[in-house]
């Protein structure tokens, strides 16, 4: 008889457990920083770079959710602002890319260059954070000369701006 009702108060447990971190994972979804709203934003980019340059069809929507599932405003407008400005955004970073084009660069690094660029072009995000976020996002999956070479373009494009609205 002890034996049963540990067993039931074990399963009680368990199931507590398992809806205590549902909720707290929700929690914490909700309330992602733009750091890691910026990690999954490249994730999608890469996501949709692999899906045309192989023709393969998709719904941007879709990838969004399957990467980012809770509705975020940040997320969609990064995203479908770089889908929309891409020619734009290529042709700048290919203007700053010493003897390379930006096809040349992996999907990943691609991915954030021209995040980086949309967010110092169309966004209000302040420019340092813009260059920095992109820079630790290069860190972890780039190696050092693309990181220094995103760097590079960035500070270009920064300054490029700068000087156009003085």
């Amino acid at each position: 008889m002890y034996l049963m009702k540990t067993k039931k108060y074990i399963s009680n447990l368990y199931i507590f457990f398992v809806f205590y971190c549902i909720m707290f994972m929700g929690e914490i979804m909700e309330q992602l920083t733009r750091s890691e709203l910026r990690k999954n934003i490249m994730t999608i980019l890469y996501q949709i770079n692999v899906y045309d340059s192989n023709k393969v069809e998709y719904n941007v929507e879709d990838i969004i959710k399957e990467v980012n599932p809770i509705d975020n405003e940040f997320v969609k407008d990064i995203v479908y602002g770089v889908i929309t400005h891409i020619d734009e955004l290529d042709s700048i970073a290919n203007s700053y890319l010493n003897k390379w084009t930006i096809n040349r660069l992996g999907n990943t690094d691609q991915s954030i260059l021209r995040m980086g660029i949309y967010e110092l072009l169309y966004t209000n995000t302040p420019d340092i954070v813009v260059i920095n976020e992109a820079v630790e996002l290069a860190k972890l999956y780039s190696d050092d000369d693309v990181k220094n070479m995103i760097n590079g373009v960035l500070d270009k494009v920064y300054h490029n701006k700068v000087d156009h609205h003085e």
